[in-house]
């Protein structure tokens, strides 16, 4: 777990969610959600498959509409029913994510990968850029890479380089949505080293995992969540070892046994 000295929790929550429920047709996939990640913040959501943990931090990005209540990025808001696209721009502009699947682009180099977006959005020089991916690169472990192509390289190097390409924004709120369920056993844990590094520089993230064992290590705060609702939340301590609610029992038992 980060030191809390990382953690600014007299700052404003760089992520707040009031009441905020979520449809998919005639299934209530978020409940009246509350929620709010300070600055320096490490934020793990658990729960089984279907919970609403990855639609959770989808509509945090707007990448999912939500039907009433009202979410807060870096001191922009979303509204329901999809942001415009103004406000969406300038919350993905401060939002970086990875995803299950790497999402690179494979006619890029892994360099151009990287510097793509900064370029586009950010507006930066191509040296800039380039000087950017190179640290990044270098940072999550695959510098000797940049000039290869996405089919060449193994699913946990790709995965790095999602994560490279996320930072390269520059980003105030790292979001990950199971970023190792994809890979190969043998892949996760470099994947996993990449993420510890992250919090450990006082990144604000919020992480929906099945890595029960990671989740212990660096979250500040373990988030249940069940059947749309959040049912139970603490440190990793309070949750893993003493949780409080039936629900969050019967979960554990089943993917902590082995």
């Amino acid at each position: 777990m980060n030191d809390d000295k990382q953690i600014q929790r007299d700052a404003p929550p760089i992520v707040r969610l009031d009441k905020v429920n979520k449809h998919f047709g005639e299934l209530h996939v978020m409940r009246d959600i509350d929620l709010s990640v300070a600055p320096g913040e490490v934020v793990v959501i658990i729960g089984a498959s279907g919970s609403g943990k990855s639609t959770l931090i989808r509509c945090v990005n707007g990448l999912e509409p939500f039907q009433s209540g009202r979410i807060e990025v870096d001191g922009k808001t979303l509204a329901p029913h999809g942001a415009s696209g103004k406000s969406l721009q300038a919350v993905r502009t401060e939002v970086g994510m990875v995803f299950q699947q790497f999402n690179l682009f494979p006619h890029l180099s892994i360099r151009d990968n990287v510097t793509l977006a900064p370029r586009k959005v950010r507006g930066w020089s191509r040296r800039q850029a380039n000087t950017t991916a190179e640290r990044l690169l270098e940072r999550v472990g695959i510098s000797d890479q940049a000039d290869k192509y996405p089919s060449q390289l193994s699913g946990g190097q790709q995965q790095r380089v999602a994560l490279a390409r996320a930072l390269a924004m520059e980003p105030r709120l790292m979001l990950f949505d199971e970023p190792t369920s994809a890979l190969d056993p043998e892949m996760i844990g470099e994947v996993l080293d990449a993420m510890r590094e992250l919090a450990k520089d006082g990144m604000t993230m919020m992480i929906v995992t099945h890595e029960m064992g990671f989740a212990r290590e660096v979250a500040d705060r373990v988030v249940f969540v069940h059947g749309g609702e959040i049912v139970e939340q603490g440190t990793p301590e309070a949750v893993f070892d003493d949780p409080q609610n039936e629900r969050t029992r019967a979960f554990l038992s089943r993917v902590l046994k082995h």
